[in-house]
């Protein structure tokens, strides 16, 4: 059995099915997983074949940037779409702890044929019967009114939530302008260290304030300018350049956070006095260090040391 053949089979059906159901579905670029916005929800398609269980394959870092989208479900697609167990995100969230993983984030999702969720222990199941194709709570949105924010703009906020943590956990003291904005149901203002951005005394204090994030190493009551990053998904690059450089007189690392390497370099050619200092950072490569120092932070505590 080609299992990438019948993998594709399977969401070419799920998507058939969604469209027919009277949804407009399309792909969330900005995400790399077979997520889909359909009305005002958000789904995160996952199938597997019938092989007497139904087993998927899912990375913590993957459902983390699903549940932080507005609307988000999880849609199991168990040998067919006809048995499809669709939950909302933040109910498998709540359920990730008690389910087994490996190392790298990965969680081993067992689901039996009576759509029963296999959990740590044995004999500990959760039944799914409740969620079995439960279309409607996917596509009662359609035509609604309600306001959703974008894919992009929850994804930005994702980025800024990962490198205000990567910086706690190094000690150092962190800062973002965007305190509203929400990171795993926590606002970013909870995170951060700092209420308001240090005033440097060369650094012109509007652009600093308005940088997505930046690092602090604090001395004698002083701030020192560790690291900043600007996240760019798709308001371009030049900007967040631009920004970055309020910190030129200083020794800071400055990161640009983004996919579009061949645009940045396009913008850093023509910012000879910067194209050192600045690098370029892949969205992916950010969710790959905020996983391995959560990973580290967490073993420390566990052994305590």
């Amino acid at each position: 059995m080609n299992q990438s053949k019948v993998a594709e089979g399977l969401l070419n059906d799920f998507l058939q099915h969604v469209r027919a159901l009277g949804g407009d579905v399309e792909p969330v670029k900005v995400l790399r997983s077979n997520t889909y916005r359909v009305g005002n929800a958000h789904v995160l398609a996952r199938v597997a074949a019938d092989t007497g269980k139904y087993f998927f394959g899912l990375n913590y870092i993957n459902a983390e940037e699903v549940a932080n989208l507005d609307n988000s479900f999880v849609a199991f697609i168990c040998g067919d779409v006809g048995h499809s167990v669709i939950m909302p995100m933040s109910e498998l969230m709540s359920l990730l702890p008690q389910i087994s993983h490996d190392r790298n984030g990965e969680f081993k999702i067992n689901i039996t044929k009576d759509f029963e969720l296999a959990l740590k222990g044995r004999g500990n199941r959760k039944s799914l019967g409740g969620f079995l194709n439960k279309w409607e709570s996917v596509t009662s949105s359609h035509g609604g009114s309600t306001e959703v924010t974008s894919a992009e703009q929850s994804f930005h906020t994702v980025l800024q939530g990962r490198l205000i943590e990567i910086g706690n956990d190094r000690g150092l003291q962190t800062y973002s302008p965007n305190r509203a904005k929400r990171f795993n149901n926590a606002p970013l203002s909870e995170l951060t260290s700092l209420d308001k951005c240090p005033d440097l005394q060369f650094a012109n204090y509007d652009s600093l304030r308005n940088i997505d994030v930046i690092w602090f190493r604090e001395a004698a009551k002083q701030f020192y300018p560790h690291s900043a990053f600007e996240v760019e998904l798709s308001t371009g690059i030049w900007s967040g350049v631009g920004r970055l450089a309020a910190l030129r007189e200083y020794s800071t690392r400055l990161f640009v956070v983004s996919n579009e390497h061949k645009r940045f370099e396009q913008v850093m050619q023509s910012q000879p006095e910067l194209h050192s200092r600045v690098r370029n950072v892949a969205t992916d490569h950010v969710g790959v260090l905020y996983s391995a120092e959560t990973r580290l932070r967490d073993l420390r505590r566990e052994i305590g040391v």
